[in-house]
């Protein structure tokens, strides 16, 4: 009987630390490759989809060779090309950059008032007041406007960084859409590796269009938190990456990516 119960005891312990561990895993940001790298030409992937779906269903990155933008959402891939043509991928093909993570809500909040996208990054910081947090966001509902840009791909190396081809994106405008946002804060700290700040894509309801979040205006929208605590980086075994220069700061560039504009 004793060694029953201790028997018991230890599938007790060993389920528990396995709880555990899955909870710690599941509230993990995970990132396949460096945010920096990228952004600096280094677009060819590596990452396969099939392996970066076992770390998220929730996230957003880019395809080979910069072919537009990605987003995952509830365990769909979805591209949206230069075309502005959006469409789900199967999780055969590899990315260059991806941040994901296992999404499950922490905080709601409700918004019904118009809020643009300095004062939508405003709201959040006043309900999320950890300025060193990192935080995953689902925003959900309708939108009176929405611009978005996707890059064409890369065609020829030496690939040129990202904030010299602005030139080269494609702008999309929507009004009066619904639809879903999916995005991060990330803190200074963990600029480098990530892109600091807010970044988020967006996916229309009837998953017809997306991209990469240049401008906004919501209407009623439910604004979804998953609060992270612990965040992983993959770095690439590759030849480019190995010689990839970092002693240049980029952060200037890294501004003016994510703004679309120099």
């Amino acid at each position: 009987m004793k060694q029953y119960v201790l028997i018991l005891l230890c599938l007790y312990h060993f389920n528990a630390n396995a709880q555990h561990a899955e909870s710690k895993e599941n509230n993990t940001l995970y990132t396949a490759g460096h945010a920096g790298a990228f952004i600096g030409g280094l677009y060819d992937a590596y990452y396969p989809y099939s392996k970066l779906k076992l770390h998220g269903d929730f996230g957003l990155g880019a395809p080979d060779k910069l072919d537009g933008e990605l987003l995952l959402l509830n365990g769909h891939i979805y591209q949206t090309q230069s075309s502005g043509k959006t469409f789900e991928i199967p999780d055969t093909g590899f990315t260059p950059f991806a941040v994901v993570n296992f999404f499950h809500a922490d905080k709601v909040f409700k918004a019904t008032l118009p809020l643009s996208k300095d004062k939508l990054c405003a709201y959040l910081d006043s309900v999320l007041p950890n300025q060193n947090g990192i935080y995953a966001i689902h925003i959900k509902g309708t939108f009176g406007q929405i611009k978005t840009r996707a890059f064409p791909p890369v065609m020829q190396k030496p690939y040129k960084p990202l904030a010299a081809m602005l030139n080269l994106q494609h702008f999309f405008s929507f009004h009066d859409v619904r639809g879903e946002l999916v995005g991060y804060r990330i803190p200074d700290y963990m600029e480098g590796p990530n892109i600091s700040g807010y970044h988020f894509h967006f996916l229309s309801a009837d998953k017809q269009s997306g991209g990469h979040i240049v401008d906004l205006q919501t209407g009623a929208v439910t604004i979804e938190v998953d609060v992270l605590d612990s965040f992983t980086v993959d770095i690439p075994q590759t030849s480019d990456f190995e010689h990839f220069d970092f002693t240049k700061d980029r952060r200037e560039e890294v501004k003016q990516v994510e703004n679309g504009k120099k």
